[in-house]
């Protein structure tokens, strides 16, 4: 890591950093974490993390550079004859983490301008307190801490470079030593991806390059080359997969075209896989675009790696229906259309950082808010239970969570019940994790570089568990309040609504439509939503009862007649949990950001009488 860098190719930024605050001085010990297990540019080719470091970085710059891993123990990547390495090795032989610490720091000291690589870090520094780790841990640790701090160690040109996935997994008290920089490998950019994509597959044209780039914000290079290398190590040749593909499309539009492009970007697939995702039946997108339906199958593969990379953490949200299919609430659908067209219309530096959907249970949240991501042309992923028994893995799993969710971007993090996973914590049962985890979703919810990236959005019908913090604007500036149907007409909308999405004919008249809503006060829109399904159900069954010799797929589009609808009415007995309902209502009330969202009813209410009826209802329904 000479200060020379003349006629060498360009960095990546972070060992550039690397490289800069090391001449600078700033430290001899370096923490390499994130994005660590990808493939990196180097001139004309890319290399893993290990081989870039020592074939790169460090080759031209250090007369040894040695590795030590749990698995492996030490190896000499470059430096010392034959014979230096055996004798090396022997001395090693047998002796335990303290011994092997003492003999790389008198090879080090002995010989200047070395560097040691320690991979999988965690496995020989692990995030424990120290009087839980073994004599060789500690010894381990004291070692690599003085060095740190020993002038001497750096000026003989030593540098140390320890590399984990995340910097949960490491020693905190190593971590909080001012002499050990840890340095962000970042998931790759559009930049990146693109060049990455141009070198994999460098027959494929400008255009749809571009495209690709666009749409596999979130994978690491090593994911997009399994993607796009148009020859993968092992498993069938592009030519064995054109065949496979040609067969499947046989007879279909241009087949000959869409084969060709498809085999380009299954590398690395088993047949039975390509058979999964290359439907012959499919209506080709895009005006029978060949090149829109591999990104079809792009973004498939891109969501099943990264579930998988995620293990279960984030799941993919598929909106099927936009707010068109929403009944009633017009004015929490006018007030989501215009962010919808804040964030279609590109300037999304506007764009709030996160919104809070509340209201009683059953009043649409999580329908309106999935509709919502489909009228704003957003991607959404819901995240689901990152927690766990072991220490620092909760930690670890949320920061592999937003990292991948930003890089996504620009993308929506949705949190439903967000209550129970970031309610306030009254104690510190858990040694502190919860305290942690909401510090750090804190600092992430309110990092201005995520405005126009990543949209938070928060769903909970207790918002008074949340912590207050979480709240404010610059985190969740937008707080919607959802509630029942208002009227009847806004009850009939809801009804209607619901027919259509499900496809159920409804044959009652507007006056007979109001009029049984008029009797419905009360019902939540899910309420309305399993009354409207259960007519339908009594419908298909008279169908049936009518017609016994046809089969029930024929029957299922029988209409919903108003005499349907009245017998469900009377049948359907709706949750009778009115005290706590008002009491959610009160708090979405309480909550809103703007006077104008609420029903006529609530918007007169001073906050001081808002806070009387909270009171007065609490006192009802937690004596």
């Amino acid at each position: 890591m000479s200060g020379d860098s003349a006629g060498r190719p360009p960095l990546p930024l972070w060992a550039e950093a690397l490289r800069q605050k090391y001449l600078a001085g700033e430290a001899a010990v370096f923490v390499l974490y994130r994005n660590v297990f990808d493939r990196y540019r180097a001139g004309d080719g890319y290399r893993t993390l290990q081989p870039f470091l020592s074939e790169v970085l460090l080759r031209d710059n250090k007369q040894n550079i040695f590795e030590l891993s749990i698995d492996r123990g030490v190896r000499v990547i470059q430096g010392g004859s034959a014979g230096e390495r055996a004798e090396l090795y022997r001395h090693l032989e047998g002796k335990g983490l303290s011994g092997i610490f003492e003999s790389l720091e008198r090879q080090m000291r002995g010989q200047r301008s070395s560097a040691l690589l320690i991979p999988y870090a965690g496995t020989i520094f692990p995030a424990a307190e120290l009087h839980f780790l073994s004599l060789d841990e500690r010894g381990a640790f004291t070692a690599l801490h003085r060095w740190s701090l020993d002038a001497e160690f750096a000026d003989r040109d030593n540098v140390v470079i320890l590399v984990s996935e995340s910097l949960a997994d490491l020693s905190p008290a190593l971590l909080t030593n001012p002499r050990v920089v840890a340095i962000e490998l970042p998931m790759p950019d559009h930049a990146g991806r693109l060049a990455a994509i141009r070198h994999y597959a460098p027959a494929m044209p400008p255009a749809e390059a571009g495209e690709l780039a666009g749409q596999t914000a979130g994978l690491r290079l090593i994911q997009l080359a399994s993607i796009v290398a148009s020859e993968a190590p092992q498993g069938m040749s592009h030519g064995q997969r054109r065949t496979l593909i040609a067969g499947l499309l046989q007879g279909s539009p241009q087949a000959d075209e869409r084969a060709e492009k498809l085999a380009a970007i299954t590398a690395g697939m088993t047949p039975a896989e390509i058979r999964q995702i290359v439907d012959p039946t499919r209506t080709l997108p895009a005006a029978d675009d060949p090149a829109a339906e591999v990104l079809a199958v792009v973004r498939q593969r891109k969501r099943e790696l990264i579930e998988k990379e995620c293990a279960g953490l984030i799941e993919f949200i598929e909106p099927r229906h936009g707010l068109e299919t929403v009944g009633g609430n017009e004015h929490i659908k006018g007030e989501l259309l215009d962010i919808a067209r804040l964030i279609q219309s590109g300037d999304r530096t506007r764009a709030p950082m996160g919104l809070l959907a509340v209201g009683p249970m059953g009043a649409g949240k999580t329908f309106v808010i999935k509709a919502f991501l489909k009228e704003a042309g957003l991607s959404g992923v819901a995240l689901k239970n990152f927690r766990s028994k072991w220490v620092g893995s909760t930690e670890a799993n949320l920061e592999r969570v937003l990292a991948t969710v930003k890089a996504m971007g620009p993308i929506a993090l949705v949190i439903d019940e967000g209550d129970r996973s970031f309610g306030r914590q009254g104690d510190d049962a858990d040694g502190g994790t919860s305290s942690r985890v909401i510090a750090r979703l804190k600092e992430f919810m309110s990092d201005p570089e995520n405005r126009g990236q990543v949209l938070f959005i928060l769903m909970t019908n207790r918002p008074d568990k949340l912590d207050t913090d979480i709240k404010r604007p610059g985190r969740l500036d937008r707080k919607i309040p959802f509630f029942y149907a208002e009227n009847a007409a806004e009850r009939a909308a809801v009804i209607s609504a619901v027919c259509a999405r499900y496809r159920v004919p409804l044959e009652v008249p507007d006056d007979a439509l109001l009029a049984a809503c008029e009797t419905l006060e009360g019902y939540s829109n899910a309420d309305l939503e399993a009354l409207a399904l259960l007519a339908a159900e009594f419908a298909e069954r008279g169908a049936r009862v009518a017609d016994f010799t046809l089969p029930p797929a024929a029957a299922g589009g029988a209409a919903v007649t108003p005499a349907l609808l009245a017998q469900a009415s009377e049948d359907f007995m709706p949750p009778q949990e009115t005290a706590m309902v008002r009491y959610m209502e009160m708090l979405a009330v309480a909550e809103t950001s703007r006077r104008s969202l609420l029903p006529q009813r609530f918007r007169s209410l001073s906050a001081v009488e808002v806070q009387e009826r909270l009171a007065e209802l609490r006192r009802q329904i937690l004596p």
